[in-house]
């Protein structure tokens, strides 16, 4: 089956978590990606533990579906090679500090004046203007400083990190996006462009909801746990063997929770009488609920409150959530067999195109190296050339 992106081909000299997910959600779409690597490999096979045969299995989710490259660009020639691999592709992705890529002569003028019709893609922790640009960062100080710590976690402890690396996972998704709009405007302009995304600047755009709430009333948000700072009930409830999630702030389904719940009154309670005045009450308001979901199983709630037309569901945890029913009759999870790591398990893209969405097309992360002169000889470097590159170690192939 054709996929939406074939024909594409992506120069991914990304590294860590943000370039290159979006570099894989870009493959995974179809596109060619050609993973270039420092010698050893890019920083990002080293986030571990836990490792599988030596390899760390968060480089492995984030890499398949890429050819590898290895080249040094501190060598003389290297930032020639990228050049040249540069001019042949439709999009050049980069995570280096701003100023890097241009200290190395990769960025986007040398770049451009080879390939006028290239999208250069850079990601960086905040951009490349402003006070904050030349600041290092990654994912953690990216949600330090991006706000989103200051939203998390509950009123009586401190600031507390999201449990994913939602900076990076969100840099990357909007990456893709960015790309994916330049592509697009590409088509009708002929004429490529330079995009940037920042990983602050991602969180920002992730944290519309509250920051729009800020913005309007001026009053910081509180953390709140597992509760909604906009509706109440929206939170988790403690069951006799777990938690549940509720959400009945609706007119029409707080009252269905109350008689659900055996407190028809409820309703009725002038403190509680709708949403905003229950988000007012809210330790009130749980004062009340949370016993009562305490004196059952969360599967005898669940039955309960979905019988009751209550939005609701259990906390699952990794093994409840990948052997679901509904993951995997979904495919979520796909795997790849690697020559090094055998079977390497990840979640797919989640994107579902109708006319381009097939049983997906998987090949394992790359050896560092793997491909470096099968990509070459389809450049059309002479065997000479590449001979002389490997001789001086601007290159390298697999390490044996």
């Amino acid at each position: 089956m054709s996929r939406a992106l074939a024909g594409l081909r992506i120069l991914d000299l990304s590294q860590g978590a943000a370039g290159p997910t979006c570099a894989m959600h870009l493959a995974d779409l179809g596109a060619e990606v050609i993973k270039v690597e420092p010698p050893g490999g890019e920083w990002g096979r080293n986030l571990g533990p836990p490792f599988v045969a030596g390899a760390a299995a968060a480089f492995l989710g984030m890499n398949r579906n890429k050819r590898s490259v290895v080249a040094d660009l501190k060598q003389d020639g290297g930032s020639e090679v990228i050049l040249r691999l540069a001019a042949r592709c439709d999009v050049a992705l980069e995570s280096f500090r701003p100023g890097v890529a241009d200290r190395l002569g990769i960025g986007y003028d040398s770049m451009a004046a080879r390939n006028p019709g290239l999208i250069y893609a850079a990601i960086s922790a905040f951009g490349r203007e402003g006070p904050w640009r030349d600041r290092p960062g990654v994912d953690g100080v990216a949600q330090a400083m991006g706000g989103i710590m200051s939203v998390t976690g509950t009123d009586d402890a401190g600031p507390v990190k999201v449990g994913v690396p939602a900076a990076d996972m969100a840099g990357g998704a909007f990456m893709t996006q960015a790309i994916l709009a330049a592509l697009l405007d590409r088509e009708r302009t002929g004429k490529g462009q330079r995009v940037d995304v920042s990983l602050l600047d991602a969180l920002l755009a992730f944290q519309v909801v509250p920051l729009s709430m800020f913005l309007a009333s001026g009053e910081t948000p509180r953390r709140l746990g597992s509760a909604a700072p906009y509706a109440a009930p929206n939170e988790a409830y403690a069951t006799a063997d777990g938690h549940v999630m509720v959400a009945a702030y609706t007119a029409k389904r707080w009252p269905a929770l109350c008689e659900a719940l055996g407190l028809p009154d409820l309703a009725q309670d002038p403190r509680f009488e709708d949403n905003g005045k229950r988000v007012e009450a809210r330790a009130d308001l749980n004062a009340v609920l949370a016993p009562i979901f305490a004196t059952r199983t969360t599967a005898e709630w669940i039955e309960t409150l979905e019988a009751a037309d209550i939005l609701c569901g259990p906390i699952l945890a990794y093994p409840e959530l990948i052997t679901s029913e509904q993951v995997e009759s979904g495919g979520m999870i796909v795997t790849t067999e690697h020559p090094v790591s055998g079977a390497v398990r990840s979640p797919r893209i989640p994107a579902r195109l109708s006319a381009n969405d097939g049983p997906p097309n998987l090949s394992a992360p790359p050896i560092p190296g793997e491909h470096t002169r099968e990509v070459l000889v389809e450049f059309e470097f002479t065997n000479d050339e590449i001979e002389d590159l490997m001789g001086r170690a601007v290159v390298a192939g697999p390490e044996r």
